[in-house]
């Protein structure tokens, strides 16, 4: 009957729009908690105090619920319908996360994992409980998908997999049901470096290792206050998170277009004009970043974001949009005005 059981499971969940579903223990990944152990020892969670907090859960998912026999790991496809490096040659536009350019998906996936939560109660016999989670807990996704036969955890610490390539959204139904599980997914990765190589911060210390420190998508979403000087130089003009180890993964041949429209990007996220967000009150912040995943980083830590990608440009022209803050009430953003007119002077006197 389990088996049974498993199978409808995978074809309810695929038909509520994941592109894949597949089974663990809880227990599955054993080796999670030196491993994170050593990421936080050596300081590469930064300022992302939480995980070492609850390390205990987040390196042993049977912590998290004990009555818990069986997790279900399922993705969900937002691949792009264009190129993310192509707005890197634009520099006078900001580059925002792929993920981030539509509806927030904690809101989209978390409903759909509900819909299958709610599916598999009403298909077994006896009482039975489920906890669903999108990126809300202390759950190591990523491990778990790999032991669960999802994909694998590539050189630049995401999941992939030779079915739908890297642009995937992970989440989870932990059940007291057991469910026959599936076997985990091998490495492909190969001698391939291509997600090392193009990082412009050099964010990885070795493959399968990741310093957020230097991570562009940790900078620009998770880190507060400046950025260090040496590093702010080489971020470009993203303004929220970075795509590129993601976007030059050779394995994104087989991705899979996104079957929901609300992660699909809105026209006015996906090259927004510098010169425009730089002007951002609150107000206009959360007018322009209503019902996605960027409003929660706040107007401050935003703007900050493109004052770097504006002293990044290379556009004197911008210079008066990023004096206009040199007196902002933020001294973050305030230090950031005056970093970016110090840079476009230095264009300026170059030319």
């Amino acid at each position: 009957m389990s088996a049974v059981l498993k199978t409808r499971l995978v074809e309810q969940a695929l038909a509520e729009g994941f592109v894949s579903a597949r089974v663990c223990r809880p227990d599955a990944v054993p080796e999670m908690a030196a491993r994170l152990q050593a990421f936080v020892e050596a300081g590469y969670h930064g300022q992302m105090g939480w995980m070492a907090e609850r390390m205990a859960w987040r390196g042993n998912p049977a912590a998290l619920w004990p009555e818990a026999r069986s997790v279900i790991m399922l993705a969900e496809s937002y691949t792009p319908t264009y190129s993310p490096l192509e707005i890197l040659d634009k520099p006078e536009r900001g580059a925002i996360s792929v993920y981030a350019q539509g509806r927030d998906y904690h809101d989209v996936v978390k409903k759909r994992l509900k819909r299958v939560a709610r599916w598999l109660l009403a298909a077994v016999d006896a009482p039975a409980e489920v906890k669903v989670f999108v990126d809300t807990a202390p759950v190591p996704e990523k491990a778990l998908g790999q032991a669960a036969g999802l994909g694998w955890q590539g050189k630049h610490t995401n999941l992939l997999s030779r079915a739908w390539g890297n642009w995937a959204f992970l989440g989870a139904i932990f059940t007291t049901v057991e469910l026959p599980v599936d076997d985990p997914e091998a490495d492909h990765c190969g001698s391939c470096r291509a997600c090392l190589d193009v990082c412009p911060t050099d964010a990885f210390p070795a493959p399968y290792q990741l310093d957020a420190r230097r991570c562009i998508s940790y900078l620009t979403i998770e880190h507060k206050g400046p950025v260090p000087d040496d590093i702010r130089k080489r971020m470009g003009n993203h303004i929220y998170g970075c795509d590129d180890c993601l976007a030059v993964c050779p394995w994104n041949k087989f991705a899979v277009a996104a079957r929901d429209m609300r992660l699909t990007a809105r026209p006015a996220l996906v090259a927004p004009a510098l010169r425009d967000l730089v002007q951002l009150d609150d107000a206009g912040f959360r007018a322009l970043f209503a019902g996605s995943a960027v409003k929660r980083i706040g107007r401050n830590r935003f703007v900050r974001n493109v004052l770097y990608a504006i002293g990044n440009s290379g556009r004197p022209d911008l210079k008066p949009a990023a004096a206009a803050l040199i007196q902002d009430a933020d001294p973050v953003v305030a230090e950031a005005a005056v970093w970016a007119v110090a840079q476009l002077d230095r264009v300026e006197a170059a030319r």
